[in-house]
């Protein structure tokens, strides 16, 4: 439910049930009979309108969604929607004879409607990789709030600038934020973005790893490696040569001494 910051604000959020405060209330002596109440928005839309206890008049983007408290003359609305955002005006007529009415009050109220975004989402994408540092771009977004927000972030807890961008198909219409950042990661880091909205604020970080994937150029071997590899090689075929010449050969004997 909506709530009064001052006599003449409500906040109210999109969905909730919000009462608009009239200037007047009929005391218990009298009746709506003897008032016209006119509920305006922006001073020309008639949202409606109550005549010697009848209602005589109903917007039609209101239908089915207000009603007007007889006694104490408040405007109730809900669903609220983005729409209903803006200035309001509770014009009280009292009917003392058939053909004179006296204003009995005219005042302004301001109904202030909000929206919550969503939870920000990161995405961060590697463009270039080296040994020492990994180039990442990246993104932060959220959608179906209102009214337009503020995008902050922050760098393991340094304030960073996002290059931001707003879509709204209206100034009465939820916006869509989307922030991009350009980052030269060396180390792993933690990225943070925030939504804020009317002092409500949404953040949601993420960790960017320095990547580790490091191709290092292969390099020749050496004269020296290559040399001793070679005498490697050379002693162990001489090795083999020799045993295969002087180990003993196993034969039958030839000679048998006979008695």
């Amino acid at each position: 439910t909506g709530y009064a910051l001052e006599k003449k604000v409500v906040k109210s959020k999109v969905g909730e049930k919000v009462g608009l405060p009239c200037c007047h209330e009929i005391p218990s002596s009298e009746s709506l009979h003897n008032y016209r109440v006119y509920w305006q928005k922006n001073t020309t839309e008639v949202v409606l309108a109550y005549a010697e206890g009848k209602m005589i008049s109903k917007h039609e983007r209101y239908e089915n969604r207000t009603e007007m408290d007889t006694r104490n003359l408040t405007l109730w609305i809900s669903p609220v929607e983005i729409l209903d955002n803006g200035p309001y005006q509770c014009v009280v007529q009292h009917l003392r004879f058939p053909q004179n009415s006296v204003v009995v009050c005219d005042e302004p109220v301001t109904l202030f409607v909000t929206a919550d975004f969503s939870k920000p989402n990161i995405t961060a994408e590697v463009s270039t990789n080296s040994c020492e540092s990994t180039e990442m771009v990246v993104r932060c977004s959220s959608h179906g709030g209102f009214p337009k927000p503020k995008i902050s972030g922050a760098l393991n807890n340094v304030s960073v600038v996002w290059n931001a961008s707003w879509v709204s198909e209206s100034s009465l219409s939820p916006y869509n934020v989307t922030g991009k950042l350009w980052l030269n990661v060396t180390k792993d880091v933690s990225i943070t973005c925030s939504v804020e909205h009317d002092g409500l604020l949404k953040s949601t970080s993420l960790l960017l790893k320095k990547s580790n994937i490091c191709v290092v150029p292969t390099v020749p071997p050496s004269y020296n490696v290559i040399t001793a590899s070679s005498i490697i090689i050379i002693i162990f075929l001489l090795a083999i040569t020799l045993a295969a010449r002087y180990l003993p050969r196993h034969g039958k004997c030839s000679s048998f001494f006979q008695e």
